[in-house]
């Protein structure tokens, strides 16, 4: 059911959802950690916020965190574009496990520019996306 509170972009294998990447404007996704130090530190809001990155276990190391991340980013070029935040693991090149907000060098790779850390571990990150529409 569509209730107008966030987006996502799915991969589906079969009838399972095996990835997403869900975004929203600041709107429908006010809710974040470490929201205190991103009010004080804010100097410009959003278009869009990508709050969660996910890939099943069994299909991670796959490229599919890349393509749901993708995915978001046409998505939101074709319904007018604008900033879009991110908010990634800052790993630091650390083998570590990251579940929902993928990290600083995948958001890299996807044309993001790091703006900011935002609590210890996480990052804010930002691209400017054009209008497909």
């Amino acid at each position: 059911m569509d209730e107008g509170r966030a987006h996502a972009s799915l991969v589906f294998e079969g009838d399972d959802a095996v990835a997403w990447c869900e975004y929203g404007t600041p709107e429908e996704l006010p809710n974040m950690y470490h929201r205190k130090q991103y009010d004080t530190e804010l100097d410009l809001l959003p278009d869009y916020r990508i709050t969660c990155l996910f890939v099943d276990k069994g299909h991670r190391r796959s490229g599919l965190a890349s393509v749901v991340l993708e995915g978001a980013l046409d998505l939101i070029s074709r319904a007018g574009g604008g900033l879009v935040e991110g908010y990634p693991h800052d790993i630091q090149g650390q083998k570590v496990s990251v579940l929902y907000n993928g990290t600083r060098r995948q958001f890299e790779r996807a044309g993001f520019a790091y703006v900011r850390p935002k609590g210890t571990r996480n990052c804010m990150m930002r691209k400017t996306i054009r209008s497909s529409a």
